[in-house]
């Protein structure tokens, strides 16, 4: 799965437990007609993605859902959900996609045309 917007917040990587579990989280703000700011997770060699990254840049982040059952002391089921990242990248912004047009300078032009000559294009 995949989601597109804005970043709109970073946070830095956090370390847990004695066997250094890592993860970092990030904000995205969709671009839709009702935008949705989605908290998306990186964890262990992932968390290293958001370093080239900035609040503000518009990126498309590959994902996972995640979804566990944990048992209360009172022996009801509860369900969390998480979104984690494993691929991000940045989303060129609109009319700078694509390359260049090559420009007309070098281009040969002639005044020296032949009416006489068949004209065999065909359309």
């Amino acid at each position: 799965m995949e989601v597109t917007g804005k970043i709109k917040l970073i946070n830095d990587e956090q370390t847990f437990g004695a066997s250094g579990f890592r993860k970092r989280e990030m904000v995205v703000t969709t671009n839709e007609q009702y935008p949705q700011m989605l908290l998306i997770e990186f964890v262990q060699d992932k968390c290293d993605l958001l370093n080239n990254y900035k609040v503000g840049q518009d990126v498309k982040v590959s994902i996972n859902l995640r979804g566990r059952e944990w048992i209360n002391p009172e022996g009801v089921a509860k369900y969390f959900n998480a979104i984690q990242g494993w691929r991000i990248e940045a989303i060129q912004e609109e009319g700078a996609q694509g390359a260049a047009p090559a420009p007309l300078d070098n281009l040969e032009t002639t005044s020296n045309v032949d009416d006489n000559e068949p004209d065999d294009l065909p359309f």
